[in-house]
C-alpha cells in the first residue's frame, strides 16, 4: 500500500477486516464527528458500503474512533485485525490523521483492509502551505475549500492566504474596486472549515512592501516611499520591486495597524503573517533624511517592531518574512516573544546559510521552500522536490517550528492551481516524515494515490512539460513592458532576452516534437486513471499547446528581429491559434477562480497577437 505521509511505523499483520453492512463507524468519548464523517463518505465512495455512524463502545466487527491519554498531541495509533478497526488519537488532529490513513487504505484495498499496526506521529509540528491570493487569481470559496480538504488528507495543519489588496476592506474601496476580492463572510466560512479539519488558518497580509496597489491610490499615494505613485503605468514586474510604505510618516503606523485590526477579526487563529519582505525602496525615498540618521535596518526593525507590539497586545503571535533582516539576524532579538521568522529560500540547491544563522542568534523560525510554479506555465516539479527535500532537511537540522511551503504568483499566477499539487504533497511528505525517498518514487506514489492513476506515470510526465517552454511567460512579459514601458539601457527586442538561452528555430521544433509526445503519453495514462480525476487531462493537454504556441510566438518574434522573412499568412494564424488558446485558458481559469487579474493576462496576449499581425494597440494603464 502506498501511505503519503509515510508512517513512522508500520507492521503488517495476518488475514484482514471486512466491512459488511453490519459494520458501525462509532465515536468514543471525546471522538469530534468530523473524522467519523469523512471515513463514511470514503468507505461509501471506494467501498460502496454505507455505514451508520454511532456513538458509544465499539463491538467485534466494528471501526472505533477513540482518545487515547498515552499518546502525543497530532499522534495517532492505527489497528486494523480481523475482528475489528480502532483509530486512536492523541487529540482531535491525531485522531483525524489516523482516519485519514484509514482512508488511504480504503482507496485502494476497498471494503477488505490488510491486518495491520500504524504507529504515527509528525517529525515537524506545523506543517503549512502558502497560497498567493493577490497576484493574479483569487480562487472562489469552494475552490479553496477543496485545497483545505486536499491538506487535512495529507496531514498539512497550517495555511495561509497571501493578501494585498484582494480582501474587501470596508473603507479602501479604490485599492479593491478593479479586482474581485475576498469578503469577510468567505473568509469566516472557510476559518470555520479549515477549523473543523483542524488546520490553522492564518491571516497574511502585506503591511510594509509589496503594497503595489494599496500606495498607487490617488488616496493613499502621500504614504509611499517613492512619490508620483499612482501617476505610474501599472507594471506585472514593477509592482513587485516597489511600493513600499514610508516609515517616516506619523500616518503610517496608525492608518497600517487600521488594516492589521480590521482584518484580524476574521480568523480564530492566535497567529497573524506581517509579511514585511522585500522593502526594496525603504529609505531612497521620502524616509531617506530618517535611514541617513539611523540606518536602514534600523528603521526597519523599529517599525516592525511597532507592528508586532501591536499584535502581541491583542493576544496573536506576529510572523514576517526574514530575508531583510537575515543580513543581521540579531535585531530579531528586539522583537517581542514569540515572534516568527519566516526563513524563505527556492533554489534546487538552496544553501543553509540563512537557516543556520538564525538557529546560531535563536530567533524562532519555520522554514519556507516552494513549489516553483510563479512564472511558469507548469510547475518545475524537479526543481521543487530538490527545494523542499533539502528545505526540511534544514528544519529538522536547525529544529525549526515549522515548515511553510509556498506557492506564489509572480505575473499573474499562470499556472493552474492544480499543477501546484505534487509540490504540495512533497511538502506534506518530507515535513512529516524525513525518510528519504527518491522523486522518481515519490511521483509514482503521487500519480497512484493523489490522481487514482494506476500506471503510475502521470506526474513523472507532469515534470517533463515545463522543460519544453523555450519563450516562457517571464519572457513574454518581460519583452512587452520593456516594448510598452521601456527601460533604460535595454534594447527593445526579443534578442535582449535570449542571450543566456537564444531561442532558435531547432530549439522550438524539438520542443515541439516533445510536447506531442508528452500529450500523448498523457492521453494514454487518462485510461488508467479513475472518471474523477480525469479532467487534469483536460488542463495538460491545454498547458502543453499554450507553451508549443508561445514557443512558437517567440520564434517569429526572433526572426522578425533578426531581419529574416516571415510569411504574413503564418504570423495571423499564430495570432489565431494564441487568441483560441487563450479562449479555453479564460474557461479554465472560471472553473476555481474569480476574474481578479485575467484582464491583465488578456491584455498580454492580445498585444502579442496584435503585435503578429501588425497592429499597434493601447494598452491599459
Amino acid at each position: 500500500m502506498i501511505l503519503i505521509p509515510k508512517p513512522q511505523e508500520i507492521t503488517y499483520g495476518e488475514g484482514s477486516f471486512e466491512c459488511t453492512f453490519g459494520t458501525y463507524i462509532v465515536c468514543g468519548a471525546g471522538a469530534e464527528p468530523f473524522p467519523a464523517r469523512r471515513l463514511k463518505e470514503c468507505i461509501l465512495q471506494w467501498a460502496g458500503l454505507g455505514l451508520p455512524v454511532v456513538k458509544g463502545q465499539a463491538r467485534p466487527g466494528d471501526i472505533g474512533l477513540e482518545l487515547e491519554q498515552g499518546l502525543k498531541e497530532q499522534e495517532y495509533r492505527l489497528e486494523v485485525r480481523p475482528e475489528g478497526i480502532r483509530v486512536l488519537g492523541g487529540d482531535g488532529a491525531g485522531l483525524l490523521y489516523g482516519v485519514q490513513t484509514l482512508c488511504q487504505m480504503v482507496e485502494q484495498q476497498g471494503a477488505l483492509i490488510p491486518a495491520v499496526t500504524v504507529r504515527d506521529y509528525p517529525e515537524i509540528a506545523r506543517r503549512g502551505y502558502y497560497l498567493d491570493e493577490t497576484r493574479g487569481r483569487v480562487l472562489k470559496l469552494e475552490a479553496l475549500k477543496r485545497i483545505a480538504d486536499r491538506l487535512s488528507r495529507y496531514k498539512i495543519n497550517e495555511f495561509q492566504l497571501y493578501v494585498e489588496h484582494t480582501y474587501l476592506f470596508r473603507d479602501l474601496s479604490e485599492m479593491w474596486r478593479d479586482t474581485t476580492p475576498l469578503t469577510g463572510e468567505e473568509i469566516m466560512e472557510l476559518d470555520d472549515y479549515c477549523a473543523e479539519r483542524h488546520i490553522d488558518l492564518v491571516p497574511s497580509l502585506a503591511s510594509f512592501g509589496h503594497l503595489y496597489t494599496l500606495l498607487s491610490t490617488k488616496s493613499h499615494e502621500d504614504l509611499c516611499e517613492l512619490p508620483d505613485a499612482s501617476s505610474q503605468p501599472f507594471s506585472l514586474w514593477d509592482r513587485m520591486r516597489h511600493h513600499t510604505v514610508n516609515v517616516s510618516d506619523d500616518r503610517t503606523l496608525p492608518f497600517i495597524k487600521g488594516m492589521l485590526e480590521e482584518y484580524m477579526a476574521l480568523f480564530r487563529s492566535e497567529r497573524f503573517n506581517l509579511c514585511a519582505d522585500e522593502t526594496f525602496d525603504l529609505g531612497k525615498g521620502r524616509s531617506s533624511d530618517l535611514a541617513a540618521e539611523k540606518g536602514v535596518h534600523r528603521i526597519y526593525v523599529d517599525y516592525l517592531k511597532e507592528l508586532c507590539r501591536f499584535l502581541t497586545e491583542r493576544g496573536k503571535k506576529p510572523m514576517f518574512w526574514g530575508d531583510v533582516i537575515a543580513g543581521e539576524p540579531e535585531l530579531a532579538k528586539e522583537l517581542p516573544e514569540g515572534t516568527m521568522c519566516l526563513t524563505w529560500g527556492y533554489a534546487p540547491d538552496q544553501r543553509e546559510e540563512e537557516s543556520r544563522r538564525m538557529a546560531e542568534a535563536d530567533v524562532p523560525q519555520y522554514l519556507c521552500p516552494g513549489v516553483n510554479g510563479w512564472d511558469q506555465w507548469m510547475n518545475l516539479l524537479g526543481d521543487s522536490y530538490r527545494n523542499i527535500t533539502r528545505m526540511c532537511g534544514y528544519a529538522r537540522k536547525y529544529h525549526a517550528a515549522g515548515i511553510l511551503n509556498t506557492d506564489w504568483g509572480d505575473m499573474g499566477h499562470v499556472n493552474q492551481p492544480e499543477h501546484s499539487v505534487p509540490g504540495m504533497i512533497y511538502g506534506a511528505a518530507f515535513s512529516w516524515n524525513g525518510e528519504e525517498i527518491s522523486e522518481e518514487e515519490i511521483n509514482r506514489q503521487i500519480s497512484v494515490l493523489e490522481y487514482k492513476d494506476g500506471s503510475g506515470c502521470l506526474t513523472g510526465l507532469m515534470r517533463e512539460l515545463p522543460g519544453c517552454s523555450c519563450y516562457t511567460w517571464h519572457d513574454a512579459v518581460m519583452l512587452r513592458e520593456f516594448m510598452v514601458l521601456g527601460e533604460p539601457g535595454v534594447e527593445p527586442d526579443i534578442r535582449s532576452l535570449s542571450e543566456s538561452r537564444r531561442i532558435d528555430d531547432a530549439m522550438v521544433q524539438e520542443a515541439g516534437e516533445k510536447l506531442q509526445k508528452l500529450r500523448r503519453e498523457l492521453k494514454k495514462t487518462a485510461v488508467c486513471m479513475d472518471s474523477t480525476e480525469r479532467g487534469l487531462i483536460h488542463q495538460l493537454d491545454l498547458t502543453a499547446e499554450g507553451m508549443d504556441t508561445w514557443n512558437n510566438v517567440g520564434m517569429v518574434l526572433l526572426q522578425s528581429a533578426e531581419g529574416r522573412a516571415v510569411e504574413g499568412g503564418c504570423a495571423f494564424a499564430l495570432a489565431q491559434r494564441l487568441e483560441n488558446w487563450f479562449m479555453a485558458y479564460k474557461e479554465v481559469w472560471r472553473q476555481t477562480g474569480k476574474e481578479a487579474e485575467l484582464s491583465r493576462i488578456a491584455e498580454v496576449v492580445f498585444w502579442y497577437a496584435d503585435l503578429l499581425r501588425g497592429r499597434k494597440r493601447k494598452d491599459r494603464r
